[in-house]
């Protein structure tokens, strides 16, 4: 009995699909692992309040004494009954999973750290502020590699999604109104506004490292390219750089000749290559480059849903 090509492809589909999200699960797991490993090491000991349901966990830790993964997942999961009311158990299925990770690796990881008498170590020493900056990058880059992999970390992120379905407030305004109320009220725990400013600073060193670290990521660049010897351009590119390229038919507005454009799709990386190549066949080729955020389809990033 013979197996039809379109089993095969729907096995094979399947297969993907699953390979996929074993990936995803990993890397929101690692990610996860890091950001609690920032949030521990960096946070905790110097009493920051980054943004966040870890930055509400933390005051009520510097407050009560209360241990900050207990009330990380109190919070959270009573958020995500709410959430999942709303917007459905599927919005949430990677949520749930990062919620219990971080609850997981908060715990572990500060027994793993404490010392003798109970405390956390103060890695950085009397370097309070490097050790702010060095916890924002650490978590910034955490975040971006849970979202990259279509992870999402709960807490805010539910509250502004819910609110973003009944209102018409984006996202990150939402989300950037509630990571400064939650650092403001840490004055009302310490009196004190250099406490307050710092975690200001580490709001924005997260989210600016966070921004970064998910579009280099997926960073492209796309070329223009008119020449005379669009041809050998062309099919040098195909074979050294091993990237697709498009021909457009064009004229020149002022002489009226005909123009050949071509369009390449590349990685940044390779763009010097690129470079060389069009300098050593025709230095007079007229080329423009442009950076591209997010390419998708063969040789690039696959579609995620």
């Amino acid at each position: 009995m013979s197996i039809s090509p379109s089993t095969n492809l729907a096995k094979h589909a399947k297969l993907s699909h699953i390979l996929d999200e074993v990936k995803d699960y990993f890397f929101i797991t690692l990610g996860c692992a890091i950001y609690c490993v920032g949030f521990c090491l960096f946070m905790l000991p110097y009493e920051f309040t980054p943004g966040g349901m870890t930055g509400v966990s933390a005051i009520i830790f510097y407050a009560t004494g209360f241990p900050a993964q207990y009330s990380y997942f109190i919070i959270n999961a009573a958020l995500l009954a709410i959430g999942l009311k709303i917007l459905g158990f599927k919005f949430f299925t990677k949520t749930i999973y990062a919620t219990f990770a971080i609850t997981f690796f908060l715990g572990l990881i500060q027994e793993l750290i404490r010392l003798p008498d109970g405390t956390l170590p103060k890695v950085a020493g009397d370097q309070s502020f490097m050790a702010a900056v060095l916890g924002a990058c650490i978590e910034g880059a955490a975040l971006a590699l849970v979202f990259l992999n279509n992870g999402s970390t709960g807490g805010t992120d539910i509250i502004a999604a819910c609110v973003n379905k009944y209102k018409n407030f984006s996202m990150g305004r939402i989300l950037m109104w509630l990571d400064f109320i939650i650092v403001s009220c840490s004055f009302f725990v310490f009196q004190d506004w250099n406490k307050v400013v710092t975690g200001y600073v580490i709001l924005i060193i997260s989210m600016i490292l966070l921004d970064y670290t998910m579009t280099s990521a997926t960073q492209s660049v796309q070329f223009t390219i008119i020449s005379e010897k669009h041809e050998e351009i062309a099919q040098k590119i195909g074979e050294e750089v091993q990237r697709g390229v498009t021909e457009l038919y064009g004229e020149g507005w002022y002489s009226k000749e005909e123009r050949r454009v071509l369009i390449v799709m590349a990685r940044r990386r390779e763009s010097q290559q690129i470079f060389r190549l069009i300098k050593r066949i025709d230095n007079n080729a007229f080329v423009t480059m442009t950076k591209v955020v997010g390419v998708y389809g063969e040789g690039f990033d696959l579609i995620k849903t």
